[in-house]
């Protein structure tokens, strides 16, 4: 397992940060209010003339303005993977803000900040500050730089709670919204966390009632604080992977913790490195900000709070995530799809837990997507940074993108139409819809690297296991939808289709013809599974095929499930032909292509 980008933070002075202080009273969400506020943030790259290339950095509960090195001197930041010239948010071409939050420690407005009505450290007498609160004086912090529209906001963790506030409460400033790792409310298990890690600074007799400043701190509580919770940040592989060969053979650290295991002597190093930087009163108030976040409890009620937003969304999540589960990833996508809003998605196959955004492992993909959207936002055909090369998608059909049927399925799809592409591979169909002037397109496909190369072309796909239906979206929320050489390969073929005529209006379902005449020869004549060129090249035992449907076949499942066939149109792909219907197209035809609705 590699090392978290985080983790190799120092308590060094933050030696490229500014400041900007506004006199003018913060009110705050929770009530109260704070006299004046400073900002500590860093900035990279260049504002271009018009000023619209700028990029917001969100950081996480641990994290500060230092995203990443200014130069080779500089220390490193805590998203160093992922920001820099040529890297997936690419400094040479991007304008890239990172505030630390309100309530933080490294130089914005925060506990341990003098309260000007008493002379003194707020401490513990710092008010409650939301997420709300963060960005409210992160807005002032754009509005001082003269920027009138944020490209992008981009938030991983707590971060992504800032980036989706950003979304929904200040739509007109945003015009993509990439959230990373992140939920629309943390689950009880998070936040119980978070509840022993506060106990154990508050229950700290170094604690002093949070007038801790000038002497030594609660240092053992926000510790066992932060030693809790990096064990939250990794996934049980992860920490098998590290910690299993060696478990009786720790590291050497100085420190009174146990050190038996070596996961314990890792883990007292990180709560020391963290105590050096942090102040115990931020991670309270921030961890309290977090946890009290709160988008929706129900689909409902999310898909209202998310309504309000009008920017393209990205969303990524991570498999081994338990912290934040991909699971609440996907109700974000979910309530975003239901509210018609386009928004890319992949649940990312990492092993890396919470941190996986921070660590290099799938940073291809995941850094990949992130430079591919802030590139689609000029619009078709922008051109994804040098730091996020291309990847060429896994099939995830048996016909690939090089579809002998495109063209005459383009030809069904009427003028303007919104389409949904159910199983769109690398998206050469969408692209194709795209160029011809479609403005609402969707595609939904499980493969990672399938997703991956849709972004490239900047296309709105979610990564969804189609086995499951499709129920974020409507019923009648497409115009078409496009079920293109996918039927053979799925499991639950009367639900898919069931759903297919739900959200489409019309339906259009391409399908490879099992009873074409050189499948029946080597069927009836040789005795041997069918095979030949193009979609049927398989061998028996990697095929993908879990179905061998007919047109005949298909014909009839139609007409047991009263859906009406407006048309059909077969083609032989041996001789490039289209055949008739009194040519016998169950004999002749190796492609079905037909156009249903309920």
């Amino acid at each position: 397992m590699d090392t978290s980008s985080d983790t190799l933070r120092s308590a060094l002075p933050l030696r490229h940060a500014q400041k900007v202080t506004f006199a003018e009273p913060v009110a705050l969400a929770l009530g109260g209010a704070l006299p004046a506020v400073t900002v500590a943030y860093e900035t990279y790259g260049t504002l271009n003339a018009a000023r619209d290339n700028a990029v917001l950095i969100c950081h996480a509960i641990s994290g500060d303005s230092h995203v990443a090195r200014h130069d080779a001197g500089d220390e490193p930041g805590w998203w160093e993977r992922v920001v820099g010239p040529g890297r997936a948010i690419d400094t040479e071409r991007w304008f890239v803000i990172c505030p630390n939050v309100l309530g933080g420690c490294r130089g914005t407005t925060g506990p341990n900040h003098l309260d000007p009505r008493s002379g003194r450290a707020y401490g513990a007498e710092f008010p409650a500050v939301t997420v709300a609160d963060m960005v409210a004086v992160q807005r002032r912090l754009i509005a001082h730089l003269d920027i009138a529209q944020l490209r992008a906001v981009v938030g991983g963790s707590l971060g992504g709670h800032q980036a989706m506030t950003w979304a929904v409460a200040h739509p007109a400033q945003v015009r993509g919204c990439a959230v990373l790792a992140s939920s629309p409310r943390l689950t009880s298990q998070a936040i119980a966390f978070d509840v022993v890690g506060r106990n154990a600074i508050l229950r700290d007799p170094a604690y002093a009632g949070g007038q801790y400043y000038g002497g030594d701190g609660p240092a053992v509580g926000l510790a066992l604080a932060r030693m809790l919770a990096h064990v939250t940040y990794l996934s049980r592989e992860a920490m098998t992977a590290k910690f299993d060969a060696a478990r009786l053979a720790p590291r050497e650290i100085a420190s009174a913790f146990e050190q038996k295991f070596s996961v314990g002597a890792y883990l007292a190093h990180q709560g020391h490195k963290f105590v050096e930087r942090f102040d115990a009163n931020s991670y309270v108030t921030l961890s309290m900000a977090m946890d009290l976040f709160d988008l929706g409890a129900t689909p409902a009620a999310l898909r209202a709070a998310l309504a309000p937003s009008r920017c393209r969304w990205l969303v990524v999540s991570f498999g081994s995530d338990w912290l934040f589960p991909a699971e609440q990833s996907r109700q974000v996508v979910d309530a975003l799809l239901a509210a018609d809003r386009p928004v890319t998605y992949c649940n990312v196959d990492a092993s890396g837990g919470h941190d996986a955004f921070l660590l290099d492992e799938k940073l291809e993909v995941y850094g990949g997507l992130l430079a591919r959207f802030l590139a689609s936002l000029d619009g078709p055909g922008a051109t994804p940074s040098a730091g996020a090369p291309a990847r060429a998608p896994a099939p995830t059909s048996i016909f690939h993108d090089q579809r002998l049927d495109s063209a005459r399925v383009l030809e069904l799809i009427p003028a303007g139409a919104s389409v949904l592409d159910v199983g769109c591979g690398g998206g050469e169909l969408l692209a194709r819809l795209r160029g011809r002037g479609h403005a609402r397109l969707a595609g939904v496909e499980l493969d990672e690297a399938a997703v991956l190369a849709c972004a490239a072309r900047g296309l709105d796909v979610v990564q969804y296991d189609l086995e499951d239906g499709l129920p974020p979206f409507r019923d009648g929320q497409f115009d078409v939808v496009l079920l293109s050489q996918t039927l053979q390969s799925v499991v639950h073929t009367e639900r898919i289709v069931d759903e297919i005529v739900r959200v489409g209006r019309s339906v259009i379902v391409s399908f490879p013809n099992f009873a074409y005449r050189s499948l029946r020869r080597m069927l009836a004549e040789e005795g041997r599974s069918p095979k030949a060129d193009g979609p049927y090249s398989f061998e028996w035992y990697n095929t993908p095929n879990r179905r061998f449907p007919s047109i005949a076949d298909f014909a009839e499942f139609c007409r047991a499930k009263g859906l009406r066939q407006h048309r059909a149109i077969y083609l032989d792909s041996e001789t490039r032909r289209w055949i008739g219907p009194n040519e016998d197209p169950n004999r002749n035809a190796d492609v079905a292509i037909v156009v249903l609705s309920r």
